[in-house]
């Protein structure tokens, strides 16, 4: 028989009057006069066991592991604890082995493990894995995995792992590299995502193909990012734009429906083009929960005389109700466009007289006046703010931030909803102003609305493509494509943003020769695992859902990564630093 063998905690209401034995954690030891309450902790409960024997539970430290061998008794109902699960019971311990003893110093406390700085929770996570509001989100992870496998398997796709070692590619974000030790000077990649793979596939005959994959960026990490994440990452032959989308929306509704006690938008989801997404939101991942709607009065503002809004796009929002908002709340609004860099923010109230107040109501004609209070439907104590800038791409950025932040500070946006949503239509290229070149706005393997002919017809910034993001409550939570499988179309695109065709046909070798031997069209995208249950969970920090994350500065506290590499590990690489002398 299995010496550790051990009830489990939540399983004990039904053993009362019965002899068991339980494992577990020592959370905590109370002496309530010559009576020792000793609360114990497993991976289902937590339950308090009581001793008469003041020896027994002495010199005991917090986390230690220990079996207890005794009697489950109800407890008085004056002493329930509808705190834990376990309230109405309780443990009489006649034996107790130690089976691993504790320091008696622990970093942070368990159970408020939270509130603990996050480098030292990360350092000690195998601590702060033990408390169970930590331990419920990788719980819930598993669940969520196998629940979106079992349904890949039920909609015919097949499961294949991709490489994890293979090799650099242009995809947008910082490779993570592998210096080779056979091939000294010639370095792998860890993939950014399987994205080359997938087609191969396609090529090779697995229709239906996805993975729960593993990528790495070598970005700076954020709330909603870190250095590794993982995705549903699918991919489809003979597949139009709008089946990709319906496997898609079956998935996240399914998905969010099982785990989330929130409303979840029911498909099909709301459809909006990229620009128009700009234009009425300010962002390619618009919170629907936000009622607030972006509108533009360049037009009716096209003869101002006010210097600020001349020869600018002017942006404005429409806020009901908040007109007798006191002059300090309204200031908190204009402190929080200075921090984010807008040189000022303007506003009017519509008055019960149909007239204006506000700091800019001087510089308006009644023209002017009348055609803000017609195009945008204003109402009596409704405020308008203006975000104007002379360049649309900005204009729309502030005007979006300034949306998000009216949502949340007039309280508008319900937290217990999931609006779900499909941004589509992306332009297949932009311009970077720092760079001040042209580069790929989203996938660069996408298929541009009108193929070549787009290319050889259209200015490049004009060209869409058939790309599309999954977006919920604000988080992109996917992103997919139909992918371009003409070979002389992909080197097209590439030319546009500066490679050459040799520079492609070597980049990616792999994919241009096996589109040679005949590649059926297909298509895919790759819902967020962590971003999914970021939501569910009600979490804003990526972290929290991971079981062994790095911190906010890309450091791994707990292993000592990244670490120095000896030299004999270097020479083997064939690697030699050069450390610069101070001038």
């Amino acid at each position: 028989m299995n010496e550790y063998y051990t009830h489990k905690i939540k399983e004990l209401d039904s053993k009362v009057g019965e002899e068991v034995t339980v494992s577990g954690w020592v959370q905590n030891i109370r002496d309530h006069g010559g009576v020792l309450f000793l609360d114990l902790r497993d991976n289902t409960g937590i339950l308090q066991t009581v001793s008469n024997d003041d020896s027994l539970f002495a010199h005991l430290a917090k986390e230690s592991c220990v079996k207890l061998h005794g009697v489950v008794r109800k407890r008085n109902e004056e002493t329930y604890n509808d705190k834990i699960e376990s309230g109405t019971i309780e443990l009489l311990v006649d034996k107790l082995d130690v089976l691993s003893e504790s320091e008696h110093e622990l970093p942070f406390e368990i159970l408020s493990s939270r509130n603990a700085n996050e480098d030292v929770r990360l350092k000690y996570r195998y601590l702060d894995l033990r408390n169970p509001k930590v331990k419920k989100n990788i719980l819930l992870r598993s669940e969520l995995l196998h629940f979106l496998r079992n349904k890949m398997f039920d909609l015919g796709f097949t499961e294949v792992e991709t490489p994890i070692l293979t090799a650099s590619s242009p995809e947008g974000a910082r490779d993570f590299v592998v210096p080779s030790r056979k091939f000294p000077g010639k370095f792998s990649a860890l993939p950014q995502a399987p994205q080359i793979y997938k087609e191969l596939l396609m090529v090779g005959g697995i229709d239906k193909y996805f993975q729960i994959a593993p990528c790495f960026r070598d970005e700076d990490s954020r709330k909603d990012r870190t250095l590794e994440f993982y995705q549903l990452d699918l991919e489809m032959s003979y597949v139009t734009e709008e089946e990709v989308l319906e496997v898609g929306e079956g998935s996240f509704y399914d998905t969010f429906s099982k785990f989330s006690n929130k409303e979840v938008s029911k498909p099909p989801f709301r459809r909006i083009s990229y620009r128009d997404a700009m234009d009425s939101y300010g962002s390619d991942k618009p919170d629907l929960r936000n009622p607030l709607v972006i509108k533009d009065a360049s037009e009716a503002l096209k003869d101002t005389t006010f210097g600020p809004f001349k020869k600018s796009v002017i942006k404005v929002i429409v806020v009901d109700d908040i007109g007798d908002k006191s002059n300090n709340w309204f200031n908190e609004i204009v402190d929080y466009a200075s921090s984010i860099g807008m040189p000022g923010i303007g506003y009017l109230t519509l008055m019960g007289d149909g007239t204006f107040k506000g700091p800019i109501d001087k510089f308006l004609s009644d023209s002017e006046r009348d055609a803000l209070i017609k195009d945008f439907d204003m109402k009596e104590n409704s405020v308008m703010f203006f975000i104007a800038n002379r360049d649309l791409k900005v204009a729309q950025k502030y005007a979006g931030q300034i949306r998000t932040y009216l949502g949340e500070k007039c309280e508008l946006i319900d937290k217990n909803k999931i609006e779900l949503c499909i941004i589509k239509d992306f332009p297949m290229f932009e311009y970077d102003d720092e760079a001040k070149k042209v580069k790929f706005c989203h996938n660069p393997f996408s298929l541009p609305h009108g193929g070549m002919k787009d290319y050889e017809e259209k200015d490049p910034l004009d060209i869409l493509a058939y790309q599309y993001d999954f977006v919920g409550n604000g988080n992109e939570l996917a992103s997919g494509a139909i992918r371009n499988h003409d070979i002389n179309s992909l080197i097209k695109g590439f030319e546009i943003v500066g490679y050459t065709k040799e520079e492609v046909m070597k980049r990616f070798t792999s994919l241009m020769t096996a589109f040679k031997y005949g590649c059926p069209p297909h298509g895919g995208m790759a819902p967020g695992i962590d971003r999914m249950l970021m939501i569910i969970n009600d979490e804003d920090n990526l972290r929290e859902v991971q079981a062994f994350p790095t911190s906010a500065s890309g450091q791994d506290f707990m292993m000592g990564s990244p670490s120095e590499l000896t030299r004999t590990q270097l020479r083997e690489l064939g690697i030699k630093f050069e450390v610069k002398k101070d001038e």
